[in-house]
């Protein structure tokens, strides 16, 4: 064919960008799982990134409902801010929600309280048995690489023996794209739609989306004390000691999790874009600076993974 001066112009093809290729790839993620497995659950804390995953299911399967429950291991000590975000989430989007508690194991005498008074490292035995309890094959969780060195190695789909537990010798290559829920009855996969994002992509997605958070996640002021280069709030779960110093201060949280062990940061940032701005400038990552539970040890993370967490 020859081209004349009356053939149109070739139109340039079209790229995504950043935020809408990581969108894309996590919706795929998403939409697989329900074409491999029985019985998926998404883990739901009312943090950040479990809502920014919970928002790409709704997309994945819009204008249906999301087709999965939704699960939290609760500690007894989250953020009264985001359980009440947790709990107008689900009742207004119509999900079933299953709560594990780690309270309920304490009082029946399953599980003891730490010395420290910290309950994340907790949170194992109530995931699993919920795990077994409902039959879910499949876990979606919220975990990006760019968090901690542990989940840096972690594949998209990561395979769970009969006894939950992560062993990073038996995990299967993921090429182009293509995943392998094969799994042994008793054995499940976690799966994690969100491994190739960073907390920047994370907040610039919550800016372009307008995906509303818990209000802890901008600055506000609160009493706090420091504790091991931490600011933590004070309450019921975490009590300063007579020779720490109570301030009330500018904060925000990066992560939530266990008020005993999540720290806050001093923060001025307010709305969506001075997060962002504040994110771009950070050369800490959010567990890194706000999370005693992964400064119990060089490898605390990864022993929680082989012992069945996340």
């Amino acid at each position: 064919m020859t081209i004349t001066e009356d053939a149109p112009e070739a139109q340039p093809a079209y790229r995504l960008d950043q935020l809408e290729w990581l969108e894309s790839e996590a919706i795929h993620i998403i939409r697989e799982v329900m074409a491999e497995f029985e019985r998926p659950v998404l883990l739901f804390s009312g943090g950040k990134d479990s809502v920014v995953m919970l928002h790409l299911a709704r997309k994945a399967f819009w204008p249906g409902p999301v087709p999965f429950p939704v699960l939290h291991v609760d500690t007894g000590h989250n953020f009264p801010e985001v359980l009440e975000y947790r709990d107008a989430t689900v009742r207004r989007l119509g999900l079933r929600l299953e709560v594990a508690s780690v309270q309920d194991y304490i009082d029946d005498g399953r599980l003891r309280e730490r010395a420290d008074g910290t309950r994340n490292p907790l949170q194992t035995q109530p995931l699993l048995d919920a795990i077994g309890d409902h039959g879910f094959d499949a876990v979606f969780g919220g975990g990006r690489r760019d968090e901690e060195k542990a989940r840096a190695k972690e594949r998209v789909f990561s395979l769970r023996d009969e006894f939950g537990q992560w062993d990073p010798r038996n995990q299967r290559p993921e090429l182009w794209n293509l995943y392998n829920g094969r799994h042994r009855p008793g054995e499940h996969v976690r799966v994690f739609p969100l491994s190739n994002w960073t907390e920047l992509d994370v907040w610039q997605y919550i800016g372009r989306e307008r995906i509303d958070l818990p209000s802890l996640y901008y600055a506000h002021e609160r009493d706090v004390f420091e504790r091991d280069g931490m600011l933590l709030a004070v309450g019921e779960f975490a009590t300063p000691k007579t020779t720490e110093t109570v301030q009330a201060r500018q904060v925000r949280y990066r992560t939530v999790g266990d008020m005993s062990c999540t720290g806050a940061v001093e923060s001025d940032a307010d709305d969506v874009a001075a997060v962002i701005t504040e994110v771009a400038a950070t050369r800490v990552t959010e567990r890194g600076a706000t999370r005693a539970d992964d400064r119990m040890s060089e490898a605390a993370m990864e022993d929680r993974k082989k012992e069945g967490y996340f």
